[in-house]
């Protein structure tokens, strides 16, 4: 899955009028009209531009997002998608690891970048899509500690570590670069239009500029009531108050992810075991929908097709779960960690797979060939 979609010339200078900040807390999610005010949120947005696309993919009209489904003729599109709805698939455990981390993953054309421990490893998925090249395409190091977070920003992988560092890399050059960030770690990092936000745990969040001549200098500094968890730039241009979403959470109801599905809409998934649908046209103070883990699990992350399929990650035995917005109940199971229990930190999917990272292996949901 594509991402990190470049957003246009914005210019740095001018962001506090054109951007929010997606802050991830526990609490009551507020939207603000400038970065210098305190937010004390639990979801809050951040607008860049307008962009009709899931991460930077077009939606499949099967409701599988891919960034090859061109390759796929539409015959064998339709059988893949009814073993998706049917719960068809083959597992596998494409990478193991000796000592359990907190993985995160990104997608992009035919590549799987994977964070291990201090370093990104970028690894060629195999045409089959059920394997990979164990021999990594490359590899971006430069943290002291484990990468927490890291996304893909044009022709660069930005990092955030548990050292209170920022990496910058290019990826097909040498350039590599880190600054101080943060005085805890970098939970979290999000990249668009020439600007980087970061989350951390010492309760700050701060704007910083992809330019040569500021990089490393920090932009606007945002003091929050609690660390921040999760922090992410939505695709619609706006400067203006929007609304904040939901209200009276129980405290330590953190939001672990968010994903954007248009520049309105936008689901959330965290502690309180729940994914949220949001639509932020019609009610703000209550969601369009939800969808409940079953087991009471924490939910770390959760993706969508663009359409109406849902995949989350449970913090519990490795669990994915599929749901089928138009119905309440969860759809499918999966238990990837069994009989050893690691939450899935991070999933991602593409038309026929779904590839989903535990503390000590990276998972594969083959659905084409089950």
């Amino acid at each position: 899955m594509a991402v990190g979609v470049w957003l246009g010339n914005l210019d740095p200078k001018k962001f506090s009028t054109a951007i929010f900040l997606c802050l991830l807390v526990p609490g009551i999610g507020r939207t603000y009209r400038s970065l210098e005010e305190k937010i004390y949120s639990c979801v809050t947005l951040l607008y860049l531009t307008g962009h009709k696309k899931v991460n930077g993919m077009p939606a499949c009209g099967l409701g599988l997002v891919t960034h090859r489904v061109t390759s796929i003729p539409v015959k064998e599109r339709v059988r893949v998608s009814q073993n998706w709805r049917r719960g068809r698939c083959r597992q596998g455990t494409l990478l193991k690891w000796r000592r359990n981390l907190m993985p995160w993953m990104q997608l992009e054309g035919g590549c799987l970048y994977l964070s291990q421990a201090e370093d990104i490893r970028a690894y060629q998925l195999c045409p089959d899509g059920s394997s990979l090249h164990r021999r990594p395409l490359a590899i971006f190091s430069g943290h002291e500690e484990d990468v927490c977070r890291f996304v893909l920003a044009s022709s660069h992988v930005v990092s955030g570590g548990g050292d209170g560092k920022i990496g910058l890399h290019k990826i097909n050059g040498t350039f590599s670069i880190k600054f101080s960030a943060h005085e805890q770690e970098v939970n979290c990092v999000d990249c668009q239009g020439g600007v980087i936000v970061s989350g951390s745990r010492d309760r700050t969040a701060k704007v910083w500029s992809l330019s040569s001549s500021q990089l490393g200098q920090c932009l606007h500094t945002i003091q929050t009531e609690d660390r921040v968890w999760s922090i992410a730039i939505s695709p619609l241009l706006s400067g203006q108050l929007m609304t904040h979403l939901g209200r009276d959470f129980h405290r330590g109801a953190g939001v672990l992810d968010v994903l954007y599905e248009t520049p309105s809409t936008l689901l959330s998934c965290g502690y309180d075991t729940y994914i949220r649908y949001w639509d932020i046209r019609t009610s703000s103070q209550k969601c369009v929908m939800e969808w409940e883990e079953p087991h009471d699990s924490a939910l770390y992350c959760v993706q969508s097709d663009g359409n109406h399929m849902l995949a989350s990650g449970s913090s519990y035995y490795g669990v994915v779960r599929l749901w089928d917005r138009r119905q309440k109940g969860c759809l499918h199971a999966f238990s990837l960690s069994s009989p050893t229990s690691s939450p899935v930190y991070c999933l991602r999917f593409s038309t026929t797979h779904l590839y989903a990272a535990v503390a000590s292996a990276l998972h594969v949901l083959d659905f084409k060939t089950p």
